[in-house]
């Protein structure tokens, strides 16, 4: 039997548009109970990141939550709400300021459903993830539609790392910095996790440097639903112009056989892509893609080819969320901007994904810039 992804139009972000397309898609899947069982107790989670609105294309939009919430409604469930945005270290208190900025907040407020911090933690194999995972029958994930530096996209794998609590995000970072090795990591949290229904945010989707201030939004007009993430991520890759098996998350849980990454095994319900002609994804500008490239040469230059942040000081507003974040500790003020240690840095970019005013750019070692990486 082939893996089934829903495909559905949807233009803009006016509510009843929006709730139209997400019932269609479940319909498409074959209804909602398919995959929610009646009466259960489900968490929803968001994709959330910084306190910004809708319109940055940075995190999963309020009406798209307000359409699963009244969905899931229907069938009698209990609903929480919650993320656990990988945004200032310590300060697990500003979860309260993006959930009010992303609009999150006011959606649960309308809706009479609980909005929770992930504050308790059960530990899980390498990593803790949020004990409302045990308190819940069900995972509903609310991916946005968006490119990443570090992991090339970020969408329903990527969206689970929001699960684990607290800090202990940084602690991932820095013990996993390799690419390879944190993708890995992504998929034992999904195969720890794995969510009952995802619903893909993609009618204001993000390419170039996502996937938060540094992306560039873009109409894409889609929801993606299904219940295999990697059969989403596979259709979400193709979307984008990008091979699958170059997004290593896809790679790493194809090896372990915990979904579909073979894009002529899933039957795409609703849209035919092909008939869309959707132009390419811009795809981050440290994005390596050494896949493309020989063994052999990609074991000569793996180790050459870096990539690196810095500060861009006319943008820079001393906030401090940089400094906050850094697994590291390899950041520093100074008068104009902000100094790293290179040294120290291991380049998980977690500070260009913390910065909210797009002020962290991006720089290659020389070798990457001759090969035209």
């Amino acid at each position: 039997m082939q893996t089934k992804v829903a495909a559905v139009k949807c233009d803009n972000y006016e509510a009843r548009a929006v709730e139209q397309a997400v019932r269609n898609s479940l319909s498409l899947l074959g209804g909602i109970s398919v995959f929610i069982k009646p009466g259960s107790k489900v968490l929803v989670k968001p994709n959330l990141l910084l306190p910004k609105g809708p319109e940055y294309a940075i995190t999963t939009h309020p009406q798209v939550l307000r359409a699963v919430i009244k969905m899931l409604k229907e069938q009698g469930c209990k609903i929480i709400v919650g993320d656990g945005p990988s945004v200032w270290g310590h300060y697990i208190q500003n979860v309260d300021e993006v959930y009010a900025g992303t609009g999150i907040k006011q959606v649960c407020q309308d809706e009479g459903v609980e909005l929770v911090r992930f504050d308790k933690r059960r530990m899980r194999q390498k990593f803790p993830l949020t004990t409302y995972l045990d308190e819940c029958d069900h995972l509903v994930s609310l991916p946005k539609f968006k490119t990443h530096e570090m992991t090339l996209i970020t969408g329903a794998v990527k969206n689970l790392f929001g699960l684990v609590s607290g800090t202990f995000k940084t602690e991932l970072h820095k013990n996993y910095f390799v690419p390879e090795e944190f993708s890995k990591i992504l998929v034992d949290i999904y195969a720890e996790a794995k969510p009952s229904l995802t619903i893909i945010d993609g009618i204001l989707a993000m390419e170039g440097d996502g996937p938060a201030t540094g992306g560039t939004p873009r109409h894409l007009g889609l929801l993606l639903a299904g219940a295999d993430c990697v059969a989403l991520d596979t259709v979400m890759a193709r979307i984008m112009g990008v091979n699958p098996l170059e997004v290593l998350t896809i790679k790493e849980a194809a090896r372990r056989k915990l979904g579909e990454s073979d894009f002529s095994k899933i039957r795409i319900e609703g849209e035919d892509l092909n008939q869309l002609k959707i132009r390419p994804f811009i795809l981050p500008k440290n994005s390596t893609r050494l896949t493309n490239l020989p063994p052999l040469v990609q074991k000569m230059f793996k180790s050459l080819v870096r990539y690196y942040p810095y500060s861009l000081p006319l943008k820079c507003t001393h906030c401090g969320h940089c400094v906050k974040v850094c697994p590291k500790q390899c950041i520093a003020f100074k008068r104009r901007g902000i100094i790293i240690d290179y040294k120290k840095c291991i380049a998980c970019f977690c500070c260009q994904e913390s910065c909210p005013e797009a002020a962290i750019g991006v720089k290659k070692s020389l070798l990457a810039k001759l090969i035209g990486l």
